[in-house]
């Protein structure tokens, strides 16, 4: 397979573009760009003993492998990105979207108000940022307030409504807050004016705003008009105290992206932060979990773009500590070494190295609190060694149905799902628990002697007497009872169950010991459950499908492996259906699906 697949990159154009790397079930692994596909991805399978154990797995399950051409690098770095947020492949790093950040809002209405919202509908009116918080969002929020009289109210205020005078001023406006347009006290014109310096303020330019004030201070000064003078300086100093908060290095840097990056082995920690007039308006700290031990270099361009295009910025600066590819058409990328310019940068990376320096703490803290536990639950069970590697079984089923098993493995206090397994039950015939917790108890254990696996710490059984004395059982006829400390936890009761002992070990409710066999008991019947669903969904999907005149077994298997679930299946394009399994039968699909919406 290396040899065929080494010969259709050595096929690939010397071209731009994008590759797409999917396994024997066709699912896709991994979507890379190329400034040349036909050494990019050659180079997956002439170079491989360079390659870091994760890179040769993504190889060793390339099954496949498409391509498609870009007219520039920028061009393939687009549909790179495109492809990874459409089908997340599971070699991809993965950015989260900012979905859930704060923005400011000024709603497109007669009188706009200015609100702070999570949703970016941009039919609804003119969005400013997303906030790297609540917080910073609420401070800049407060000083539009103070400066401007926006009003709050979420009266129609259209022009007949007015007239007939259907609104009263609330408090708002007999604190000063408000000019009171409900009533027709504020024309539309000069609460529009006050819109227009309130935007300055949201993108970020304060010395336009500062310019306004300090102008319309002095002409009513001159004008010997000194209470509005007064309001103007006062405004001022609420300006002047605000960009003193937020103001880092000279105010003559403006409209600057600056991203850093510092990483481990497995982690990549980044700091985003855009500049406006020396004042930091965003800073968002980011973490990524490398998949194929990815330079910095090439994960510091991927953020880059991708935070970019979610801020929708058009700043032409970018500084970093590291050399950065844009491919932003008239962007330039900046390594500063001295002076303000570099201050940023230190600035961005100090962030970087308290949120790895914060990241380790935790991991280190949260170690030695599962090691607490652990100590704990191996003086509560007795055992002679610290359970640091914990199996857990547990049978799932509906009236005997599609009888299922689950075990769920724990190391060091946390769930290794790598190590988690579900079984189809085999031998046993309807709805017996017992014999079908000894039959996954040996398929594992035989399994583990075959492949010479380290056995675990401790055995759990999610059930009482009759389900540890069958898996103890299981251990006997392979010759391993006695040599794995096994319980069973009762569910009612929170009662543990060691073998050949009539009577339960009661171990505090608050324990922590018990606790982590309760969270391990119900991950393990979470996993079971989920599983049993899955299959249920499955054979009653397959069931109906089949019961379509014409579409047989072998139509219903490419269904299902090609869209994965009915839903996927109910909304597919009427021509995909019919490029899979011919015209006719997606025909009968179709009408199928209309019935089943009716």
């Amino acid at each position: 397979m290396t040899a065929d697949l080494r010969e259709k990159a050595a096929a690939l154009p010397d071209a731009p573009g994008i590759y797409r790397f999917y396994n024997k079930e066709q699912v896709l692994i991994y979507v890379g760009k190329a400034k040349s596909l036909k050494k990019r991805v050659s180079s997956y399978f002439n170079k491989q003993s360079a390659y870091s154990r994760k890179t040769e797995k993504l190889v060793s399950e390339i099954h496949s492998i498409e391509f498609t051409l870009a007219n520039t690098e920028f061009d393939a770095l687009l549909m790179e990105n495109n492809f990874i947020k459409q089908y997340q492949p599971k070699y991809n790093i993965l950015l989260k979207d900012d979905k859930t950040f704060p923005y400011l809002c000024i709603l497109r209405e007669r009188f706009p108000r200015i609100i702070y919202t999570r949703k970016y509908i941009p039919e609804q009116g003119e969005y400013f940022g997303p906030y790297s918080s609540v917080q910073s969002m609420k401070s800049v929020l407060e000083l539009v307030r103070k400066l401007y009289t926006i009003r709050t109210c979420n009266f129609l205020l259209s022009q007949s409504n007015i007239k007939q005078k259907k609104f009263k001023v609330c408090l708002e406006y007999h604190l000063g807050n408000c000019k009171g347009p409900c009533e027709g006290l504020q024309e539309e014109q000069a609460y529009l004016e006050e819109i227009a310096q309130a935007r300055h303020i949201l993108k970020g330019n304060l010395s336009l705003v500062e310019t306004h004030f300090t102008d319309h201070m002095k002409m009513h000064a001159e004008a010997l008009q000194f209470e509005l003078a007064e309001r103007y300086r006062h405004k001022i100093e609420l300006l002047e105290k605000f960009q003193a908060k937020s103001t880092v290095v000279n105010r003559k840097l403006t409209d600057i992206d600056v991203i850093t990056i510092l990483s481990t082995q497995d982690t990549a920690f980044l700091n985003f932060m855009q500049v406006k007039e020396g004042a930091i308006i965003y800073s968002r700290d980011i973490q990524v979990t490398k998949k194929l031990d990815e330079p910095d270099a090439e994960l510091l361009a991927m953020v880059a773009h991708q935070v970019r295009a979610d801020l929708k910025s058009t700043h032409q600066q970018v500084y970093s500590n590291l050399a950065l590819e844009i491919a932003d058409e008239g962007v330039e990328n900046i390594v500063p070494q001295i002076g303000d310019k570099r201050r940023l940068v230190d600035l961005s990376l100090k962030n970087v190295i308290y949120q790895k320096a914060r990241k380790e703490a935790a991991k280190e803290s949260q170690a030695q609190r599962h090691q607490e536990v652990l100590v704990s639950l191996q003086a509560a069970l007795r055992l002679q060694r610290l359970p640091r590697t914990i199996e857990c079984f547990d049978n799932s089923n509906l009236q005997g149905s599609d009888p299922v098993a689950s075990m769920v493995r724990f190391v060091d206090g946390k769930p290794d799902k790598g190590g988690y397994r579900h079984f189809n039950i085999r031998t046993v015939k309807g709805p017996d628990d017992f014999a079908s917790m000894r039959e996954i108890v040996v398929r594992r254990y035989q399994r583990i002697i075959q492949e010479a696996l380290p056995f675990p710490d401790l055995i759990i059984v999610d059930g009482g007497k009759g389900q540890l004395s069958s898996a103890a059982q299981a251990l006997q006829e392979l010759n391993l009872y006695g040599q794995i400390p096994i319980i069973g936890i009762a569910k009612k009761l929170e009662e543990i169950y060691f073998p050949e002992d009539p009577l339960p070990l009661h171990i505090h409710k608050k324990s922590q010991a018990l606790l982590l066999i309760q969270q391990i008991r119900d991950e393990a019947h979470r996993f079971a459950i989920t599983f049993h669903r899955k299959k249920r969904s499955k054979s009653s999907l397959l069931s109906e499908l089949e019961e379509i005149p014409g579409i047989g077994p072998a139509a219903t298997e490419s269904l299902l492996r090609h869209f994965k679930s009915v839903k996927k299946i109910m909304t597919a394009d009427p021509n995909e259906l019919e490029a899979l399994i011919g015209k006719s039968k997606a025909h009968k699909i179709n009408l199928w699906k209309q019935k089943r919406e009716n």
